[in-house]
């Protein structure tokens, strides 16, 4: 019986690994292979191997590491700032949603829109010369800040990103927060416990799975991000907005440096496993 399960199990799985290696691992090898090459468009179906060269002419380029720190950076701001915001929203405006739930709807509106279409809409409503809001932030107060400047650009992305993805963080919070057992909450109430150690003590920590999920996917998708800061400052001045993705496009399609371009997107796919597998193994920790 035991073989017998074994034997459905492979034929189970079987499919699956089949897609996996023809989608992701035949594309993974080619790239492994392009990254220790000298290749270029005319080039791709015959790299010449290079060793590791273009591993450590990444390492060594500043604007390397400055796209790590901003990717760092933004990712970690906005996945906090979402979270948090998140939070506050799924906690104070569940009575109001248990009570009129259409109101989801709008809250979940900036969801709908690509995040490119993002980036296009805030470039033209926060130009400096053409945009509304500094025009009549400058009737008004007879001064605007340029938003999309060096010194003001981060700021403007984590808010339009922030803008955007909060609605994600709130609807995974809210639907952990409604499956809180109501008797926890009553017994609590029994006790005489208030509102605010209810949360901190009973709630949050029945929160605590979803809250670090998700950071996790926020923190990564911040991380990553491309399209809406491409959209809205490009690589910025000096570079100051060049995330990892926006550095490994202008490498690949811009300069013609495919082994550099591949090889940046090969470290940051081993960084990014790094990170997954130290956090697996924090909550292997934790468990035990």
């Amino acid at each position: 019986m035991a073989i017998v399960n074994r034997a459905e199990g492979r034929a189970y799985l079987t499919p699956l690994v089949a897609f996996l290696l023809l989608f992701l691992g035949f594309p993974s090898l080619v790239n492994l292979i392009y990254s220790v090459s000298t290749v270029s468009f005319e080039s791709l179906r015959s790299p010449s191997l290079s060793g590791l060269g273009n591993y450590a002419a990444v390492l060594a380029d500043r604007e390397f590491w400055q796209a790590v720190s901003f990717s760092m950076r933004f990712g970690v701001v906005t996945a906090l700032a979402e979270c948090l915001i998140g939070l506050f929203l799924a906690v104070f405006l569940a009575p109001l949603i248990a009570r009129r739930s259409f109101l989801m709807a709008p809250l979940m509106l900036p969801l709908m829109v690509a995040p490119a279409m993002i980036g296009l809409m805030y470039r033209l409503v926060l130009h400096e010369f053409a945009g509304p809001v500094p025009y009549y932030l400058f009737s008004w107060f007879g001064d605007s800040p340029a938003f999309l400047d060096i010194n003001n650009a981060f700021r403007t992305l984590v808010v339009v990103e922030t803008l955007q993805w909060t609605p994600f963080a709130f609807l995974l919070f809210y639907m952990a927060y409604v499956a809180i057992p109501l008797d926890v909450r009553e017994a609590a109430s029994l006790d005489g416990a208030p509102w605010y150690k209810v949360l901190w003590w009973i709630e949050l920590p029945l929160m605590l799975p979803t809250l670090v999920i998700a950071l996790f996917i926020r923190f990564i998708d911040g991380f990553r991000v491309f399209d809406n800061v491409y959209a809205l400052t490009g690589s910025g001045a000096g570079g100051s907005t060049t995330s990892l993705s926006i550095y490994i496009y202008q490498a690949f399609f811009k300069e013609g440096a495919i082994g550099k371009a591949v090889a940046a997107s090969v470290v940051l796919f081993v960084a990014s496993l790094a990170v997954l597998y130290g956090l697996n193994w924090l909550a292997g920790r934790r468990r035990t």
